[in-house]
């Protein structure tokens, strides 16, 4: 599957809208902010967030050099370093350009699709998955997303460090307050132990996170996961369904598995002040 600059603007600007979607959502007395950068946008949504990132820069020529002042002058007044996701694909003088401003080289992370049209999706027989639809499966999604993503298998090359379940805790109620959200959770022998969710936006489907009790991994949960958010995804006509993951971790390789290709990476820049 091809990669040209149009489809890496279409997957990162989805990507910010989703962003600022979750800043409108949570609203935090004024403090939240979506501002313009460079046809991308800068977002912060709360001390430390790792939603608090600027995303989707750099495809519609260089950078505005006011508008990345802006940026820098509220993220310094609110104590928080600047975070750039700039995509591999983009005008390598905008990372040029930042890096004379002061930012370094943080990590890569990795964007991946696949095109849904006539794509094989089975699940394993020994799974089911569901829709979240009371408020006791979404209890249960939250804290199967909090002990999974707070015990990562130590795979692939990781941007930041695991936050503790109190942060992710609070990262998962800013991002479910967000609008557009699917949830799901993923049965084995009718106990929940794996949780999942996806986006769409303009037919385009973001597979937003899952994970895997630890006791539960390498049984087929996220295979399952997987193929039901490809299949609802068909359905409600998208065309293309993307992820992100760490570079070289095993979520990349079982993404990969299901079809999905390597389109691009982002190389993640950070400021950060005295």
């Amino acid at each position: 599957m091809f990669t040209d600059l149009r489809l890496a603007a279409r997957i990162d600007r989805a990507e910010a809208s989703l962003c600022a979607g979750i800043v409108t959502a949570a609203n935090h007395s004024g403090r939240s902010l979506v501002l313009p950068l460079a046809g991308g946008r800068a977002v912060y949504v709360s001390p430390g967030s790792p939603i608090n990132k600027v995303i989707g820069i750099g495809f519609e020529g260089s950078l505005d050099i006011a508008q990345l002042d802006a940026v820098e002058t509220a993220w310094s007044e609110r104590g928080e370093p600047v975070r750039i996701e700039l995509c591999s694909l983009t005008d390598p003088q905008i990372a040029q350009t930042l890096s004379q401003r002061g930012y370094h080289l943080h990590g890569f992370e990795n964007a991946l699709g696949c095109c849904l049209q006539g794509l094989e999706k089975t699940a394993p027989s020994r799974i089911t998955v569901s829709a979240i639809e009371s408020e006791k499966d979404f209890r249960s999604w939250k804290d199967i997303s909090v002990t999974s993503f707070t015990s990562m298998d130590g795979t692939g090359s990781v941007v930041d460090d695991p936050l503790e379940r109190e942060q992710m805790e609070s990262v998962l109620t800013e991002m479910t307050s967000a609008p557009g959200f699917h949830r799901y959770l993923a049965w084995l022998d009718g106990r929940a132990v794996g949780a999942a969710s996806l986006r769409i936006d303009n037919r385009l489907a973001q597979m937003c996170g899952a994970g895997t009790l630890p006791e539960a991994r390498g049984q087929g949960v996220q295979k399952a996961l997987v193929y039901q958010r490809l299949l609802d995804s068909e359905a409600a006509g998208c065309d293309l369904a993307v992820v992100t993951t760490a570079p070289g971790s095993r979520s990349q390789e079982n993404m990969m598995r299901r079809g999905f290709a390597l389109l691009y990476c982002r190389a993640v820049m950070i400021k950060t002040w005295d």
